[in-house]
């Protein structure tokens, strides 16, 4: 089914019609009543879990035991962050120079997610693009590797500078997802995708958790707009004990100094031109 048309400020400016210009589909709140997807918020309260509740509130409908499972799965994987994370560290530096409360820190940490730190929008974008094309696994893969070293020099989803083998979180969260039935065209088809690079590189690149997780959320029949975001989100809690535990135990005022890599490759000590000196006052 098509995409319903975009709306725009300029429709309601030139009609004067704004009764539809904020709506939502989501929650709603009146005298003593309040639902969320049309059930009674004391209901879902009482009655699910967090993961549960948190599929509703961005699917729509309630998930049954399998993806619950699923969503669980994904949702608990990135629960590992370290000092090699730059979510982490942005996290912990905003919270040495702002330790009254978490938040901030909790948004710096959060702002580092993207493409380049492992967030699984990329990868979900591709596989959703790659899957769209309808064909065989084997010519997907291959137009995929094609498509993503020439539009950015590697392919998302793959790869891990540590991780040279295997990507522990990647490999536990495929078997899972395998015995559950949650590894579905687009884990298959990021399967695929790694065989043809391994092929074209002559070695292994494995699937990194990103890649993983962007198969996984992708074949639960979530958008990549809103992986990208359960990606962030899966980092949270990781992120939110590094703050607590920077906040109590670390050095206020973090800094890098030049015994932990801090270096000048600038210009060597010079005086300002003389021409260039203003006229004392």
């Amino acid at each position: 089914m098509a995409d319903p048309p975009r709306r725009h400020v300029g429709q309601y400016v030139s009609s004067g019609d704004w009764s539809d210009y904020w709506t939502t589909g989501i929650s709603r709140a009146e005298g003593g009543k309040i639902r969320v997807r049309g059930y009674p918020i004391e209901e879902l309260i009482e009655h699910l879990g967090y993961n549960e509740a948190a599929f509703l509130l961005l699917r729509g409908e309630l998930p049954d035991d399998r993806e619950t499972a699923l969503f669980d799965l994904a949702l608990r994987s990135g629960m590992d962050q370290q000092f090699i994370s730059s979510a982490a560290c942005a996290a912990r530096f905003t919270a040495s120079a702002f330790p009254d409360s978490p938040v901030p820190a909790l948004a710096s940490g959060i702002l580092a997610s993207g493409s380049v730190t492992g967030s699984p929008q990329e990868p979900a974008e591709m596989l959703v693009e790659a899957a769209g094309w309808g064909l065989p696994d084997e010519e997907a893969a291959s137009r995929a590797v094609d498509t993503w070293l020439e539009r950015r020099g590697a392919v998302p989803g793959l790869g891990h500078p540590m991780h040279k083998q295997a990507e522990p979180r990647a490999v536990t969260v495929r078997r899972i997802a395998i015995e559950k039935s949650g590894w579905g065209t687009h884990g298959k088809l990021l399967d695929a995708i790694e065989v043809e690079l391994a092929r074209r590189k002559g070695r292994l690149i494995p699937i990194n958790l990103a890649g993983a997780l962007g198969a996984l959320l992708t074949d639960l029949g979530f958008e990549p707009l809103v992986i990208g975001g359960l990606g962030a989100l899966s980092y949270g809690m990781a992120l939110l004990a590094h703050i607590a535990e920077e906040v109590r135990d670390g050095v206020p005022l973090r800094i890098i100094p030049d015994a932990l890599g801090a270096h000048y490759d600038g210009p060597e000590d010079r005086p300002l031109p003389d021409e260039r000196k203003r006229r004392k006052r």
